[in-house]
This record gives C-alpha cells, sequence and structure tokens, in this order.
C-alpha cells in the first residue's frame, strides 16, 4: 500500500516569504518547523506558520504537486493560500501543547 503525503505552504511571522514543501506526516515535520530544526531556507528566513496544504493518497504525488507549486508566480500561490485561509491565520497554531509537544488528538 502507498504511503501518503501532503504538500504545504509555510511562512515567516510577517507573511514576506512563503516556503513549500512535502512531507508524508505534516505534524512531524511541522514541529520541524516549529522548533527551528527544519534546516535550510525555512529556518533561515523563519518560516514557522502554515498557511496552506493539501493531502494526496501517495507520497509521489504530494512530491509531483510540490514541484508544479514551485514553479508558480507568487500571486498564483497567493491565491491559492487566501482560498483555503483567507485570514492567514496559522493552521497549526493549535497542534502542539504549551511545551511544544503535538497534542494526542493530531497525531493520526
Amino acid at each position: 500500500m502507498p504511503k501518503g503525503g501532503f504538500v504545504y505552504i509555510v511562512s515567516n511571522k510577517s507573511r514576506t516569504v512563503l516556503y513549500i514543501g512535502s512531507s508524508s506526516s505534516i505534524w512531524n515535520r511541522m514541529f520541524k518547523h516549529k522548533k527551528g530544526t527544519y534546516v535550510g531556507f525555512a529556518r533561515k528566513y523563519g518560516c514557522v506558520d502554515l498557511l496552506y496544504y493539501e493531502e494526496f493518497v501517495n507520497i509521489a504525488d504530494a512530491v509531483k504537486r510540490e514541484r508544479q507549486m514551485k514553479e508558480w508566480k507568487r500571486a498564483w500561490k497567493w491565491e491559492l493560500i487566501h482560498k483555503m485561509n483567507p485570514d492567514l491565520k496559522d493552521l497549526a497554531a493549535d497542534w502542539f501543547d504549551e511545551d511544544g509537544q503535538l497534542k494526542d488528538d493530531y497525531f493520526l
């Protein structure tokens, strides 16, 4: 059975930088983003707020979508984000407790 996956967009607090990624576990990946342990571009620019995500049955499809979205114009990315999240809230804001641990009800 194929492993599922997600494509996601995170941003910094001022919403000036977008990072697109894919993962088989959106929860674990967001934990890394928020803790600053996900090295590279996202950490360098403080991309810790989840603005958008899509779920796929197959991780390969999520990776394909990630590559597609990375080629898009910035305006197209913002249009997609605004359709799901018009207030630009951090969709993962309530996934973690005060100690930064994933809440049990979000662990799937």
